[in-house]
């Protein structure tokens, strides 16, 4: 008989922006039940993934048996109707059925991550032809942010507006403007900048931040006031002479998200992770196409990233995604505009708000817990939970958490869980 709630393990990563060592909430999630993994002080922890994607997969506790194999053999069971059904394919000409259809991480983020976009549907499956290599599947890679911690981030970008009047006010940014643009800039307008900026010899990039740090800060608009604090910020991070750093500060919203708050990114949407601890999930893919915050050599095609981008200007307060509190507010539920996933955030803090019951989902759910101890229900068995559990949940299967203890305080939570759900 196939089980139908199951323990994981997850798979941490070392990519240069990860937190070092025991302050990366990424590797001590995975510590916690991978007895084979242990954190050094001196490297850093990017990200633990808990799903089936090759590249970090997800495993089995008790066997070490990788998720996707369990998952191949009991696909009506584990996966269900409703993801098998899926039509869209996959680059190993595989339906979306035969896998999760999301991608769920924790990311410990001390530094800028790559200035990125990831690739539609479209561009994916005509990349993915092209370089199966440097672009593994042929899906889009929409996302979600929910912060753990304080979380910053730069986002989309700014209002026209406000780009232009940054880019005609300050001398050493008008060589970035096209000859004759329109009274109302445009998305062209917009394109045209964001590929000068990132096509500017290392000599222009250092000469630009330089006269951009002097500028008079008096003559900055209150919200772009940043720009200068950030600036020394991201030159230690990356030197003087990463265009990353230009783009991002004087065309992108920059964001800082509270404990909770949510960030919607699509698949065209352009976005830097800049510091902070966050759950995040996507699409299942791994497309990305890299411009700046990283060396020359991880950089792709500029007009690639550039003509893929959709340049849909946001104010921060767009960029946010609402969620619904459900179960007297025990639980967040967080919903993207796209099919592949939701997330459900569930706190238990105070008297009288031990347990929470999760109603049963029409496909295949995978939670982490991120603090607290406690127990599980499901399935007519009961498991223990502690900060770093991670379960798998077949469709059908109606969850059940328990606190272990009341919290302190009326507010302070004593069990938090994060559950990625179709």
């Amino acid at each position: 008989m196939t089980e139908r709630v199951f323990q994981l393990i997850g798979s941490c990563n070392n990519f240069p922006w990860g937190k070092k060592g025991s302050d990366s909430l990424a590797a001590r999630l995975c510590a916690k039940f991978d007895k084979q993994f242990s954190a050094k002080n001196d490297e850093p922890y990017s990200e633990l993934w808990f799903g089936d994607y090759p590249d970090y997969p997800a495993r089995v506790l008790s066997t070490r048996e990788l998720l996707s194999d369990v998952l191949d053999k009991n696909k009506e069971v584990l996966l269900g109707k409703k993801v098998i059904e899926e039509e869209l394919l996959y680059s190993d000409g595989k339906q979306k059925g035969q896998h999760l259809p999301y991608l769920p991480k924790i990311l410990s983020i001390d530094k800028a991550l790559p200035l990125q976009i990831h690739p539609d549907k479209y561009l994916a499956e005509k990349l993915h032809k092209q370089d199966p290599d440097s672009f593994p599947d042929a899906n889009h890679k929409p996302e979600i942010a929910i912060a753990l911690t304080q979380f910053e981030v730069f986002a989309g970008f700014k209002p026209a507006c406000e780009i232009k009047a940054l880019f005609t006010s300050i001398p050493a940014l008008r060589k970035f403007v096209p000859e004759n643009p329109p009274e109302k800039w445009d998305d062209n307008i917009l394109r045209q900048i964001t590929l000068s900026l990132l096509s500017a010899s290392p000599e222009t990039v250092k000469s630009v931040e330089s006269d951009l740090q002097s500028f008079p800060s008096d003559k900055l608009a209150k919200n772009q006031a940043y720009i200068q604090d950030l600036l020394p910020r991201l030159q230690k991070q990356y030197s003087s002479t990463d265009p990353g750093t230009l783009v991002a500060l004087l065309t992108m919203n920059f964001m800082t998200l509270l404990p909770g708050e949510a960030l919607y990114i699509p698949a065209d949407g352009i976005h830097a992770y800049l510091s902070g601890d966050i759950v995040e999930c996507m699409a299942r893919s791994n497309n990305v196409v890299n411009a700046g915050f990283c060396g020359p050599s991880e950089r792709h095609d500029l007009k690639l990233f550039t003509e893929s981008l959709t340049f849909r200007e946001q104010n921060a307060m767009d960029l946010y995604l609402p969620y619904e509190e459900i179960n007297d507010k025990k639980t967040r539920v967080y919903n993207p505009p796209i099919r592949e996933f939701r997330v459900l955030r569930t706190q238990l803090k105070g008297a009288g708000q031990q347990k929470e019951r999760l109603e049963k989902n029409d496909g295949p759910a995978v939670f982490i817990v991120t603090s607290g101890q406690g127990k599980l229900k499901a399935d007519g068995k009961e498991f223990g939970l502690e900060e770093g559990s991670i379960f798998f949940v077949a469709p059908g299967v109606e969850v059940e958490f328990e606190a272990a203890g009341s919290a302190a305080g009326e507010d302070e939570v004593a069990f938090e869980a994060f559950t990625i759900a179709v």
